[in-house]
């Protein structure tokens, strides 16, 4: 029994300090620099490269996590199950994006911050931009010869 009247329970595996294991600090404020872990033990580390690689991966997600936020609902004469099992995959996958995101920025590294933020950014443009150019088609197919809009 340990002086706080519990059971003494066993430190994980990487929390030992007695010089055998390598101890990161735990940021709880942003700070920027290479010196990071983002989602996986040892990535990028202290690698320039890796940390770029970090940023892209994480950019990536962002603009992957939005765009699939706007896909269309139904697609028409998809059998009612099969769309809504197509739907539930995708919103998996979005929420796998989401969460991975998340988890990312929980690093609080300042470059990584600002690699999330610039991605769902990214994401809503693309997703903007071609809903504003569908929309334009879509108007230009209903103008009569005289540039006038017919009514539908």
């Amino acid at each position: 029994m340990s002086d706080h009247g519990g059971m003494d329970m066993p430190m994980p595996a990487g929390s030992m300090s007695n010089g055998s294991m390598k101890s990161m600090d735990m940021h709880m404020s942003f700070y920027w620099g290479k010196d990071v872990i983002v989602l996986f033990s040892g990535w990028p580390e202290s690698n320039s490269g890796m940390y770029v690689l970090a940023l892209f991966f994480v950019l990536l997600l962002g603009a992957a996590f939005e765009t699939l936020s706007m896909l269309p609902a139904v697609i028409p004469g998809t059998k009612p199950v099969l769309g809504a099992f197509i739907q539930a995959s995708v919103y998996a996958v979005r929420m796998c994006f989401a969460y991975m995101v998340m988890l990312s920025v929980m690093s609080y590294n300042l470059g990584i911050f600002i690699a999330a933020v610039a991605g769902h950014a990214i994401g809503f443009f693309i997703v903007k931009l071609r809903a504003l150019q569908a929309k334009e088609t879509t108007e230009q197919r209903f103008m009569s010869p005289d540039g006038i809009a017919s009514k539908i």
